[in-house]
């Protein structure tokens, strides 16, 4: 989300708060305090992506990056999500990772960065990872009741605040309104799991199963290139951890098996806000997560029933009455 805060401010009303580390001292894009909230399009576009290729997008709804030799960052800036999907294109086959809020044509933007055919898998099956997926005829995908469930697509009830005035930068495209906007229903073609390497060409992705922000939650990880795209389980802002289908457990179990990969890493590649993160912050989500569940770090109440611990490049948002788990 710009999740630093601002989709949860709509919904529940957020007050003003520092963390452990004092927001005065934090970096330019760590967070924006309460009072900021109203001018996260005056934030755009993040000092992150000045430093990275710029490529012609098809529709204006989209920024495009070139992250790393054809890997592609498809970024929805104009969105509080602030989702990144990323194209990473071998010498035989295109992986789509992730599809977005399916509020933008997201395939003519694949489409005008390869010929290669495309095949899509999901970080995890929240909305506005799998907005895109209708387009696509080739999905992989592991396999829970999570995931089952949202191949059927969710209605514009459930959505109409991603897309209300609260929620955007600039206008819609022609033919999206608050009204109409759902994820429409997609199909799985091929059942993948933990351990499962998709060779493109040139480059072969491993699908890691990381389950806490979902129970469908994955990571890909090109061992040879040193690369780690981590979906929902890290990005530099508040992890969103307060879902009933979220597992604290498996999360952290989840966030040490990530940050084990950290020292073969020479990038991370998260599903929101930044496009680029150094893997050294895998560590500390990693101990940072580990104090927190220790109840070594005053929870900060954000609205009834969650809490927020905010470090100086990311943070957690959980509900209130989450267990306390101790160190291992």
């Amino acid at each position: 989300m710009n999740r630093s805060l601002m989709a949860f401010a709509l919904l529940f009303l957020v007050s003003g708060c520092t963390g452990e580390k004092e927001a005065a001292n934090a970096p330019e894009e760590a967070y924006a305090s309460a009072a900021e909230l109203d001018s996260f399009c005056d934030r755009l576009p993040r000092v992150a992506y000045a430093q990275l290729a710029k490529h012609a997008a098809s529709n204006d709804w989209f920024e495009v990056y070139e992250v790393e030799p054809d890997i592609f960052a498809i970024y929805e800036p104009f969105q509080w999500q602030e989702v990144i999907s990323y194209l990473i294109v071998g010498t035989e086959a295109a992986i789509l990772f992730d599809t977005g809020n399916g509020i933008g044509d997201i395939k003519a933007v694949v489409d005008q960065l390869t010929d290669q055919p495309v095949r899509v898998i999901n970080s995890h099956s929240h909305f506005d990872h799998i907005g895109g997926n209708y387009q696509f005829d080739d999905i992989l995908s592991v396999s829970t009741p999570f995931t089952l469930a949202r191949t059927a697509g969710m209605q514009s009830d459930e959505l109409s605040m991603e897309v209300s005035a609260e929620a955007l930068c600039k206008g819609l495209p022609a033919g999206v309104t608050e009204a109409d906007h759902r994820t429409r229903p997609f199909s799985i073609t091929k059942k993948v799991t933990d351990g499962d390497v998709i060779d493109i060409g040139g480059r072969q992705l491993e699908v890691l199963q990381v389950p806490g922000h979902t129970d469908d939650a994955i990571a890909l990880l090109d061992r040879d290139g040193g690369f780690l795209w981590s979906g929902d389980s890290f990005y530099e802002g508040p992890v969103w951890l307060f879902f009933p289908e979220t597992d604290l457990v498996a999360y952290r179990a989840s966030v040490a098996r990530l940050a084990a990969l950290a020292p073969d890493l020479k990038a991370v590649f998260p599903a929101h806000n930044t496009p680029k993160a150094d893997p050294a912050l895998l560590l500390e989500l990693r101990t940072s997560l580990d104090r927190v569940l220790a109840g070594e770090v005053p929870a900060v109440p954000v609205s009834d029933g969650n809490v927020e611990f905010r470090f100086e490049d990311f943070g957690f948002l959980m509900r209130a009455n989450y267990h306390r788990i101790p160190a291992e």
